[in-house]
């Protein structure tokens, strides 16, 4: 397993990588494989850091998984009202369900991603990215 070059927060976040090492993925397959996006290690593979911090631990990621959505609608709002001219009730309807449809395996995913960096209570240790495997 090859070690990142670059070890920022935000290549870590944008690539899904574990907010100790930020070598391992957090995630078994990519998020366009629609069948297996949701498959989460439970362990990182590069350092071992348990992901899951508690029982229920994920749950807290349901707000931030809210509030990109409520993001993606009034966008998609701001987008149909101003620059098409406030289209029929159902052209919002249609657009709005499959942009959630369309952008749930993103959602999911950075949802997580988002919550463990920010509530996990792990921090970057470049010491473990130098000497694990």
């Amino acid at each position: 397993m090859s070690t990142p070059t670059k070890k920022s927060i935000n290549n870590a976040i944008i690539n899904a990588k574990c907010p100790q090492c930020r070598a391992g993925n957090m995630f078994k397959h990519n998020w366009w494989q629609v069948t297996k996006f949701a498959k989460f290690y439970q362990h990182c593979p590069y350092c071992n850091l348990r992901f899951d911090r508690e029982p229920g631990f994920f749950h807290g990621a349901m707000f931030i998984s809210y509030a990109m959505i409520v993001a993606m609608v009034t966008t998609a709002w701001f987008i149909l009202y101003f620059v098409f001219g406030n289209p029929a009730m159902e052209v919002y309807m249609y657009t709005i369900v499959l942009l959630n449809i369309v952008l749930l395996p993103i959602f999911f995913r950075y949802s997580r991603v988002l919550y463990l960096y920010a509530f996990g209570g792990v921090k970057f240790n470049s010491q473990i990215s130098k000497h694990s495997k």
